[in-house]
């Protein structure tokens, strides 16, 4: 899909149809998916039905499957509720939906330094409809609500769709491998599983 056919979705919907399309080819252009995501403009009409909270941890929600070629999913945030992770080796897209959630971006833990506190790259506050991306050749980062008050809710695609990552301790740069469950499918609470990985994103 060229950049002359983009049309600004009008609905979650109309994403969705643009994204199957961008992704229906094997090069895939960061910048092209970023705009695509962000010149959507959040409607929780459009997706209220997939936002489930859980008080304990922020849960995700898978909205559609991509073909194969990519995940996409809600995510929904409590007050407080975040983790440190990477990504492997796949492209991350988040955009907000609804309030704000804070990015702290880290470098990889260098496996000669062991115990040693994650070195921060930078941090940034993201509002409603704002879009950021990572990769593992950026780095680890952190997403957090850091807010007491309100909940957050965030659009995340993957590309390629990936079932386990790694979640770090920022003062040790120590990584537990976990593995990615979804919290609900395409609207519908998913059969409880083990809850051993809580971190995922």
């Amino acid at each position: 899909m060229d950049q002359t056919e983009f049309q600004v979705p009008q609905t979650l919907e109309d994403l969705i149809k643009q994204l199957h399309e961008i992704f229906s080819s094997d090069k895939i252009n960061v910048e092209e998916v970023q705009t695509l995501m962000e010149s959507y403009t959040s409607n929780p009409a459009d997706w209220r039905k997939f936002a489930k909270f859980d008080k304990y941890r922020y849960t995700r929600n898978l909205v559609d499957k991509g073909n194969g070629k990519f995940n996409l999913m809600i995510l929904c945030w409590g007050e407080g509720h975040g983790s440190i992770h990477d990504h492997s080796d796949s492209h991350c897209f988040l955009k907000l939906l609804q309030g704000q959630l804070k990015e702290t971006q880290f470098d990889f833990p260098d496996s000669n330094r062991k115990n040693r506190e994650l070195s921060k790259k930078w941090e940034k506050n993201f509002h409603e409809n704002q879009c950021t991306y990572i990769n593992d050749s950026i780095g680890l980062h952190r997403v957090e609500n850091v807010s007491h008050t309100e909940t957050a809710v965030s659009l995340h695609l993957y590309s390629p769709p990936f079932d386990s990552c790694h979640c770090y301790d920022e003062r040790t740069g120590y990584k537990n491998k976990v593995k990615m469950t979804f919290w609900s499918r395409f609207g519908e609470r998913t059969p409880l599983e083990t809850s051993e990985s809580k971190e995922n994103n």
